[in-house]
C-alpha cells in the first residue's frame, strides 16, 4: 500500500487518483499508524517552502516518516515542493528543509539579456532527459514529456543524486534519487501517459 502523506498542502487527491489508475493501492493519511504500515510513501506539495516544511515537521506522522525512510529504507517519492523539501535550504524561505539529499533550492535566474523574455514561474510541458539508469522514469518512450509549474529548482551537491534534467533557459535538475529516496519537480499526476508510466514504475519498485 502506498500512503500519500497529508500535510495540508498539495493536490493529494489528484495523486491518489493517478495511483489508482496505474493499478496501485493507496490512501491519503496523516495517521502515524497508517504511515508505519506503508510499503511506499509519496509526498505531494504545492505552495511555499517554509509553509510546507513547517506543516511537514509538525505533522503527527513526522517521526514515523523519518524512521520509515531513513532507517527502514521504504521507497519515497516527493513531487514538486515535496521534492524541494528533501533539501536543506531554499532561497524561497528561511526554515531548514529535511536535508535528506545534499544541495539547495534556487530561484530561476534569468539575468542574462538573452533569457529575460522567459517568465517565472515555468509552466507547461517540457522534455525530461534521464541522467542515469533508474527504475522510475519510463524506458519505453523515445521522448519523455512532463508538466511543470515552478519558480524554483534544486541543485544537488552530489552529481550522483541527479536522476534527470530538463531545460528552461538553462539545464536544471528536475528529478533526483539517493538510495530509496526519489523526487520529481514535475507533476506526474498531470502528465497523462508519461505520468501514469512513472507512477506505475514507482508502484513496482
Amino acid at each position: 500500500m502506498i500512503v500519500v502523506l497529508d500535510n495540508g498542502m498539495g493536490n493529494a487527491g489528484s495523486v491518489l487518483n493517478m495511483i489508482k489508475r496505474a493499478g496501485g493501492s493507496a490512501v491519503i493519511s496523516a495517521d502515524p499508524d497508517i504511515v508505519a504500515q506503508a510499503d511506499k510513501l509519496l509526498l505531494p506539495g504545492v505552495g511555499s517552502f517554509d509553509k510546507g516544511i513547517a506543516n511537514l515537521k509538525s505533522a503527527p506522522f513526522f517521526s514515523v516518516l523519518e524512521s520509515k525512510v531513513l532507517v527502514d529504507k521504504t521507497p519515497f517519492l516527493g513531487i514538486c515542493l515535496g521534492m524541494q523539501m528533501l533539501f536543506a535550504q531554499s532561497e524561497e524561505g528561511q526554515l531548514s528543509g529535511l536535508g535528506w539529499i545534499k544541495g539547495q533550492v534556487k530561484r530561476f535566474n534569468f539575468a542574462d539579456e538573452s533569457l529575460k523574455s522567459l517568465k517565472v514561474p515555468h509552466m507547461g510541458w517540457n522534455v525530461v532527459y534521464p541522467a542515469k539508469d533508474n527504475k522510475l522514469l519510463p524506458s519505453s518512450e523515445s521522448e519523455l514529456r512532463y508538466y511543470f509549474v515552478h519558480s524554483y529548482h534544486v541543485m544537488c551537491e552530489n552529481e550522483a543524486d541527479v536522476l534527470a534534467y530538463s531545460h528552461y533557459g538553462y539545464d536544471f535538475t528536475c528529478a533526483v534519487q539517493r538510495d530509496n529516496i526519489y523526487g520529481a519537480q514535475f507533476h506526474p499526476e498531470k502528465s497523462h501517459r508519461f505520468g501514469m508510466a512513472l507512477i506505475k514504475n514507482f508502484i513496482e519498485l
